[in-house]
């Protein structure tokens, strides 16, 4: 199921980036809104995590102890701190990892989040960490062009990544990210809604009553 350089690791999606690994958790590791102090303590990291609100800011964290869930609002987080792991949460909403040696940041990127820059912004905190060095990205398991329907005004906004009456969610954030400056950019080309409904949530396939899998990275 997995292509290159992306692999196996206790049954989620691992890739090693320049100076980061990323895990994205299947369901097999339950609802990460639920199980994310269980797979910090698995992983042997300090996660952290916002308040996601499908917006475009940006935190960097310098220092937490333990795992944190910070109070305040962000659809993306980076840091430059060993041992911390910046986590989003997704159930189709793309989500990404940009790493660099020195530092890495984890996006949750729908279409509102697409749309208002949250890549932008994204790639700018990792160019305040890492100045000039260069950024590889992976995008994970989310909505593919192959099932995520979406109406005449989605599409207007986002032209040139139609498929008939699907919108490729995945393609406009790969696009974003390399004239953001990321010219390395790895896709899973996993689609949550109708890839095995027990390895992956989808709030598509399931509604509100679904779980939530997600991006974690971390620094090596």
């Amino acid at each position: 199921m997995l292509s290159p350089p992306f692999y196996e690791l206790d049954g989620q999606i691992a890739v090693d980036l320049p100076g980061a690994r990323a895990v994205f958790t299947t369901s097999a590791w339950g609802d990460l809104r639920e199980t994310w102090l269980e797979v910090a303590e698995r992983l042997t990291v300090r996660i952290v995590k916002a308040r996601q609100v499908h917006g475009s800011r940006v935190i960097t964290i310098v220092e937490a102890r333990g795992s944190l869930s910070v109070d305040t609002d962000a659809d993306g987080i980076a840091t430059a701190t060993e041992g911390l792991a910046p986590t989003v949460l997704a159930a189709d909403c793309v989500p990404i990892v940009v790493a660099a040696p020195g530092a890495v940041a984890t996006l949750h990127a729908g279409w509102r989040g697409l749309d208002a820059g949250v890549i932008v912004n994204g790639v700018g905190a990792m160019r305040a960490l890492v100045g000039d060095a260069q950024l590889t990205a992976a995008i994970g398991p989310a909505a593919g062009p192959c099932c995520y329907e979406v109406g005449p005004e989605l599409h207007e906004r986002f032209p040139g990544f139609s498929a008939g009456p699907n919108l490729d969610l995945k393609a406009i954030a790969h696009a974003q990210l390399v004239e953001a400056g990321v010219p390395t950019v790895h896709d899973t080309g996993i689609c949550t809604i109708c890839s095995d409904p027990a390895l992956f949530f989808s709030y598509r396939r399931d509604s509100s009553s679904t779980g939530r899998q997600g991006a974690i990275a971390w620094l090596t």
